[in-house]
């Protein structure tokens, strides 16, 4: 008996499967001829069901956040062939902090006369659009930590005193990846005055995780800059350079700088620290 039906069984198992094929044979020719196959109806609706497609932004949110270029997208030589110390991504904003100089035409006409020389000994020099004394490094911030951060800066600078430095020697610097070089004017005066302002602006680049200032910082006005490094043609001239600001026609030339209040640039956006009188 068993055996008997275990061989209904199979009979029944072959005659299902030949079934099936039969059924899967007509859905393929029904296919092939666009019959009325489940299957194919499927597909078709499918097919018919248009894809939904996005609406382009309107152009005045596309412009609401200038700051945020895309990398990729950045060409050096709309900077005079500068290149970013590091790699520009969204939400990340390059920060540091300074104290501005406001040049007289006295200083500009001494640059150019500074920029002159260097042209003859074969650097060409562009002037720096702004002027000022770095109290920082540039770090990366982002963007929900600038305001926590410049209200740390601005609770450690609370008791800071105005004061006035100078500066008057020229010095050939170049950044740390030898992309650019730098003629500044280094400071002669003030400079006790400067290392307490950077301790409090480190207080706070320590406070979040962001590299200090330098061990023994050599404080000093950028006044130009080329790309590469020309470290060794400047040093060449660095001595007539000199001799241009030393022999300025109404004596030598001392750079003043007022210590009056400290800012903060990151990105786009300027925060200003008045000092105690």
């Amino acid at each position: 008996m068993l055996v008997g039906y275990s061989s209904s069984s199979e009979e029944e198992s072959e005659a299902a499967t030949a079934q099936n094929k039969s059924c899967s044979r007509q859905c393929r020719e029904e296919d092939d001829g666009e019959g009325d196959c489940p299957a194919r109806k499927k597909a078709k609706t499918e097919e018919q069901v248009p894809k939904t497609s996005r609406l382009p932004l309107p152009g005045c949110l596309l412009t609401m956040f200038p700051e945020d270029v895309d990398s990729q997208a950045e060409d050096n030589s709309l900077h005079g062939g500068r290149i970013r110390s590091f790699k520009h991504e969204r939400g990340n904003w390059a920060t540091y902090v300074y104290l501005p100089y406001h040049p007289e035409e006295e200083f500009r006409e001494l640059l150019e006369e500074l920029l002159s020389v260097a042209r003859a000994h074969g650097v060409a020099m562009s002037s720096q659009e702004e002027f000022h004394l770095s109290l920082s490094q540039t770090v990366v911030l982002r963007h929900h930590w600038i305001q926590p951060f410049t209200q740390s800066l601005r609770a450690g600078l609370v008791h800071c005193k105005r004061f006035v430095c100078s500066a008057g020697r020229l010095r050939v610097y170049c950044n740390a990846e030898r992309t650019r070089t730098f003629l500044g004017m280094e400071v002669c005066t003030g400079h006790a005055q400067l290392l307490n302002l950077v301790q409090a602006v480190d207080k706070t680049m320590t406070e979040f995780r962001l590299d200090t200032f330098y061990k023994d910082p050599s404080f000093h006005v950028s006044l130009a800059w080329c790309v590469g490094d020309m470290t060794g043609q400047m040093e060449e001239c660095i001595q007539e350079l000199q001799s241009v600001v030393d022999e300025h026609e109404e004596g030598p030339f001392l750079l003043r700088l007022d210590g009056v209040e400290l800012r903060c640039r990151t990105g786009n956006k300027t925060f200003r620290f008045p000092l105690e009188q």
